[in-house]
């Protein structure tokens, strides 16, 4: 803050009374500003849609910043924006140090307006990156479909409301602009997380382990002490003084799970090749990967309201949130780093029991006729048949399988439904273009691996009936006993959600763990680097 009492008042800068009624100075400079604030917009080639110059034709272009007050809460508030992930510079904080320091002084009318225009440009943008993130995912995606940021015209108002409450309201503008931040718990522990490894990136960096064969337990070696240095650094000083450094005791191994509960892996005490590389993060990339989650968060908080299912993609987990708690969870598989799964905003629309499989057009290349080339018992041992568009029958053998391969396949592959088959015995039919589907599945032993990057895109659900009766909402007619009849029938069977939930298939490299705390994941799909540099780019 900029001490009140080093310089006279900006009210008495711009010509008011004492009070904060507003008087003439060098011939009126109230009555001069706005039409050399209107004279500046005009002249500065703004479009039509910017918001600040929305903000000044709503109030007929006469000065909003006429409080020292305010000028010191729009500087406490870009000076803490480092507090969200947030470059300070974005926000020209000298400039606006150096002008707030002017208006002290006394400034011509000219200079008035400019840094109306200034002070005015940066709590847009200030309360625009807040809200919705400092980069444009569609820049990034070109499947982004979450919801909008806030329109100009949006933007204007909420300014106006913004040095409404700044002047008005509690303890002013910093705290008005800091509540546009996304008011969400993953947010709040990145905050602190923030701060956490920033002091840790001032003490300097983190030992290293060396790369080597798997360390388990009760083993010994020269990387068993690296491993007890770099933990030490972290958090666990005790480690640093076991009277045996290099033995793996059983005081070690509980760290070693702790750490990799923090970093999303395998909690087995076990040192192979990826707990040594998430090991050999220093506190400076995880800063960074704490920015990219925190600018993630922003991204989508907007949709994380009332209720919605949240399919957490680097958590391999999905939630179903009603009524502000948690309604259902469960386990999660989706697609592989060759075959990611999108980030997408849908909606179930219906569930199809007992569904019947019409093989994508990726899996019947990649997968179905190698494989059907491979063994020609391909598709009776998976239960699938050929159809062409009318949805007859054709024999296989009478195809050209090689040829298929070569120039495209002009049937269709149907697998019949049943338990047995990859969709298993419910599917949550989505709207998206991308045939990105929920669904149950055959294999539900694969839940029990730790990494579960393995579909091809779709996501498969653990415990898929208990989702089913929370999403039809129907007590009367669909509650678990009338769901279990009506896939014991075998027969297949749309029913449509008439309750439009938000599904949200989100991808983060941090989020919460079971217990609500924070939790590093590995970047399975290397997006981290796209974003972290747009992050560090200009401002567009």
């Amino acid at each position: 803050m900029l001490a009140a009492a080093a310089c006279p008042p900006l009210a008495l800068a711009l010509g008011a009374e004492p009070e904060g009624g507003m008087g003439a100075v060098g011939g009126g400079v109230v009555d001069a500003l706005p039409g050399l604030i209107e004279s500046r917009l005009a002249t500065s080639m703004r479009t039509a849609d910017d918001a600040t110059l929305l903000f000044y034709r709503l109030r007929d272009f006469r000065p909003a910043w006429t409080r020292a007050e305010q000028l010191d809460g729009l500087l406490e508030a870009v000076a803490s924006a480092g507090d969200h992930g947030l470059d300070s510079a974005d926000f020209a904080l000298e400039a606006l140090r150096a002008q707030a320091l002017e208006a002290r002084a006394g400034l011509p009318v000219e200079r008035v307006a400019e840094r109306e225009l200034l002070f005015t440009d940066m709590l847009a943008r200030l309360a625009q990156q807040l809200r919705h993130g400092k980069v444009d995912p569609r820049r990034l995606y070109r499947d982004w479909n979450f919801s909008m940021p806030a329109t100009a015209v949006e933007q204007a108002g909420r300014l106006a409301q913004l040095l409404d409450d700044g002047q008005t309201v509690g303890p002013g503008l910093a705290a008005a602009v800091q509540a546009q931040a996304p008011d969400v718990d993953l947010y709040r522990q990145l905050q602190l997380a923030l701060k956490q490894y920033r002091v840790a990136a001032e003490a300097g960096d983190w030992p290293k382990v060396a790369a080597g064969p798997t360390l388990r337990p009760g083993e010994r070696g020269a990387r068993v002490a690296e491993v007890r240095a770099r933990l030490a650094a972290e958090g666990e000083p005790e480690l640093a003084s076991s009277p045996d450094a290099t033995l793996f005791d059983d005081a070690l191994a509980e760290a070693v799970k702790r750490f990799q509960r923090r970093a999303g892996l395998a909690l087995d005490a076990a040192i192979g090749r990826q707990t040594v590389e998430a090991l050999n993060l220093g506190p400076v990339q995880r800063l960074a990967q704490i920015q990219v989650n925190l600018e993630r968060v922003r991204w989508v908080a907007q949709d994380m309201r009332g209720d919605y299912l949240m399919v957490d993609l680097t958590g391999y987990q999905a939630r179903l949130h009603r009524a502000g708690r948690l309604a259902w969870s469960a386990r999660a598989i989706v697609g592989k780093p060759t075959r990611q799964t999108p980030s997408l905003l849908d909606s179930v629309r219906h569930l199809v029991l007992n569904p019947k499989w019409v093989v994508p057009p990726t899996i019947l290349r990649e997968d179905l006729i190698p494989g059907v080339i491979r063994d020609p018992d391909y598709l009776t041992r998976h239960r699938m048949r050929v159809v062409d568009r009318d949805g007859q029958a054709v024999d296989p053998q009478h195809i050209d399988w090689e040829g298929a391969r070569r120039h495209g396949f002009p049937h269709m592959i149907v697998q019949n439904s049943g338990a047995d088959g990859s969709l298993g015995r419910i599917k949550f039919a989505l709207a998206n273009p991308y045939s990105i589907y929920l669904h149950d599945t055959n294999a539900r032993s694969s839940f029990r691996r730790d990494t579960r990057a393995l579909s091809s895109g779709c996501v498969r659900l653990e415990r898929p009936e208990e989702l089913a009766v929370l999403l039809l909402d129907d007590a009367r007619r669909w509650n678990a006993e009338a769901l279990q009849e009506a896939l014991a029938t075998d027969k297949t069977r749309t029913v449509p959600v008439t309750r439009r939930i938000p599904v949200l298939l989100h991808y983060a490299t941090a989020g919460l763990d079971e217990d609500g705390s924070l939790q590093f994941r590995p970047d399975i799909y290397a997006r981290d680097a796209a974003v972290l540099a747009a992050l560090r780019g200009p401002v567009r």
